[in-house]
């Protein structure tokens, strides 16, 4: 009978995608781009490999390895669609389009912030269902504890105590705090997703000046009414999905296969998404001159979801 395998460092933005913000480092480091630490964004910022940024340690805390294959299955298609965006013809063989759209879905859901709509969605219908049990099955519970501790419970306060006992007995929790439910949701909201983006097309926008820089929730859903953008919606409510590929593209999904050159303000609005939507990090190309743009906006984003 085989075992759950486990791959601890886990990338959630692909390296691949990472080395698109790369230059050749200093003393033959290999190439390197710039973290920027957004909860101290007055420390000193260092150069630092692909591998060393974008992971968290087992993010997939059950095995893995079924993840890292689905993972993979879309990365090994990029570097050829990424060549095709840099030669200026992203459209020109459907493969690539749907291996850069894959990619987009990808980021949304191999993500800090799909991880912690997990978690609250788990713990929300967790404390519903105790709230459910003591409201509609007070007798049962009852019995239920007289049989396994000889007690009498009638309050709601000592029923709700038992009925989380019998909740964190349930094979449903054991799979929550082994990480199994959790590899097995992530999974099925990829290949939903993945489908539900599939009716879009892509849009690639290039600055006319300026860089993109990547958060490490790099893909990010965005709503825009008049002058206000609100972004981190689920994905059926989203106007789009962004996801920066390098300092001068960014793909969006949206109703038309297009490319388009996209002006300075539009810039800085996209890359102020990437800053608010971060866990903490986000990375740039050393010589992008961005450091201070993420600075100021690190200290504007405490508890904002528009701008």
């Amino acid at each position: 009978m085989g075992t759950a395998q486990q791959t601890s460092r886990q990338h959630l933005i692909s390296q691949v995608l990472l080395k698109q913000f790369t230059m050749p480092g200093p003393k033959s480091n290999g190439w390197q781009l710039l973290p920027f630490d957004l909860r101290n964004p007055e420390r000193l910022h260092k150069l630092k490999s692909t591998r060393a940024c974008g992971w968290a340690e087992n993010f997939v805390a059950f095995d893995s390895t079924s993840a890292e294959e689905l993972w993979c299955a879309v990365e090994r298609r990029i570097p050829a669609a990424f060549s095709a965006v840099h030669a200026g013809i992203p459209f020109a063989d459907p493969l690539h389009v749907a291996a850069l759209r894959d990619l987009v879905v990808l980021h949304y859901v191999r993500s800090h912030h799909y991880r912690d709509v997990h978690t609250g969605a788990f713990e929300q219908a967790r404390a519903g269902l105790v709230g459910k049990l003591v409201r509609e099955f007070p007798k049962q519970l009852s019995r239920e504890a007289l049989r396994e501790t000889g007690l009498h419970l009638s309050g709601s306060g000592s029923l709700g105590a038992f009925a989380e006992r019998l909740i964190e007995r349930s094979s449903i929790v054991r799979d929550y705090e082994s990480g199994k439910l959790f590899r097995t949701s992530i999974e099925s909201v990829f290949h939903k997703v993945r489908d539900m983006a599939s009716t879009w097309r892509l849009e690639v926008l290039i600055p006319q000046t300026g860089q993109f820089l990547i958060g490490d929730n790099p893909a990010v859903t965005i709503c825009t009414e008049g002058s206000t953008t609100t972004y981190g919606m689920a994905f059926g409510d989203a106007q789009t999905l962004v996801l920066p590929i390098g300092p001068r593209h960014l793909l969006a999904l949206g109703p038309e296969n297009i490319v388009s050159t996209v002006p300075r303000s539009l810039v800085d609005r996209l890359n102020t998404v990437q800053v608010y939507a971060a866990d903490r990090y986000v990375y740039m190309h050393p010589r992008s001159g961005l450091e201070a743009f993420a600075g100021l906006a690190s200290r504007q984003r405490a508890n904002q979801d528009h701008f």
